[in-house]
C-alpha cells in the first residue's frame, strides 16, 4: 500500500486510525482480528481496543501497523495525530480562544 495525504474537510473529525484498520485494511486483506493480531505480534484484546478506537495507535503499533500493511508507520501516526488534534482543540477551545496570539519582531516589521 503507498503512502497519500488527504485534506479532511475542516466540518468533522478526522477518522480514528484504528477504523481505517477495521473497515479498509483487514477487509481487504481478509483476515479475521486474531489472525492480525497474531500476524503483528499483539494480542486481540489489544487490537480489538485499536479496532474500536478506544486506544490511540502508540509508535510502536505504527511501526507494526506500518510493516503489516507496507507503507510505513509516518501515516498511522499522522492519523493519530490529527484526531488527537481535533479533539484536543474542541474540548479546550473555550480556553483556547482566551490565549492571545504574540506576533513574532519579524512579523511586527
Amino acid at each position: 500500500m503507498e503512502e497519500y495525504f488527504v485534506k479532511r474537510p475542516l466540518n468533522r473529525p478526522p477518522t480514528h486510525p484504528g477504523e481505517v484498520l477495521r473497515e479498509d485494511v483487514l477487509p481487504v486483506l481478509d483476515l479475521s482480528v486474531s489472525e492480525a493480531a497474531r500476524r503483528l505480534g499483539i494480542s486481540r484484546q489489544q487490537l480489538h481496543r485499536v479496532l474500536a478506537c478506544t486506544h490511540p495507535i502508540t509508535t510502536e503499533m505504527a511501526l507494526r501497523i506500518g510493516k503489516f500493511a507496507g507503507n510505513g508507520p509516518g501515516l498511522w501516526l499522522r492519523m493519530q495525530q490529527a484526531y488527537d488534534l481535533w479533539h484536543a482543540g474542541q474540548r479546550m477551545k473555550a480556553e483556547l480562544s482566551k490565549i492571545e496570539t504574540v506576533a513574532s519582531a519579524e512579523s511586527r516589521a
